[in-house]
């Protein structure tokens, strides 16, 4: 996330069908190389004529989008939201795995591993349209699930984020249709944990 412009498609951290059978390789294919890519090619357009944002990361863009010009905020909004979801989202999944070095922070802060499934799986499903679902590190230092709409991120309100995971439609529909809620209990079993503790030790600095 310490990137400047111009911005570069982040490689997949795995090959294409590493996330099977919970995620497929034409799904990635298309999220990665189309969607993703997309993104990056439409925020260096937008900050081409603007040098002086050109040593801003994508976490300044984002936390510091009322400095920026009226005219480009929100298509900055929009397109490093777009840039930075995405290459966490990829970043934060890995082949199938049982180790979890974060099940106790999650028991802390929900009760069991269950009850956090079962409310980032209901901020999923409730996310009208296209969206995220995040585990993030709140402004009072708390564990917390909350969801956003398009590619707004909640660190441009004061949160740490940890964990995302994409409910656009492209994220899923071409394997799971419109059945959203079975991509959502599968993409459970792809969490890369300890890349997700690793962000929240990070944040805890």
């Amino acid at each position: 996330m310490q990137q400047t412009y111009p911005f570069d498609l982040m490689p997949l951290p795995y090959d294409y069908d590493a996330l099977e059978p919970y995620m497929d390789a034409e799904t990635l294919h298309y999220h990665h190389d189309k969607h993703l890519k997309t993104y990056v090619d439409n925020l260096n357009k937008i900050l081409k004529d603007y040098p002086q944002y050109h040593d801003w990361t994508l976490e300044k863009l984002l936390i510091q989008l009322n400095e920026l010009p009226e005219d480009i905020r929100q298509p900055v909004m929009n397109n490093a939201g777009g840039v930075y979801n995405h290459e966490m989202f990829f970043s934060l999944m890995h082949a199938p795995a049982n180790e979890n070095p974060m099940a106790s922070d999650l028991t802390n802060a929900f009760g069991s591993y269950e009850k956090f499934v079962e409310s980032m799986t209901d901020h999923a499903l409730s996310q009208f349209g296209s969206g995220y679902a995040w585990l993030v590190i709140n402004p009072d230092n708390q564990l917390e699930i909350l969801n956003t709409p398009n590619q707004n991120n909640p660190i441009s309100n004061g949160n740490f984020p940890l964990l995302c995971m994409d409910v656009w439609e492209h994220a899923y529909y071409l394997k799971y249709k419109n059945l959203r809620k079975d991509y959502t209990a599968n993409w459970f079993h792809l969490i890369d944990w300890t890349e997700v503790f690793n962000r929240m030790k990070k944040a805890n600095k």
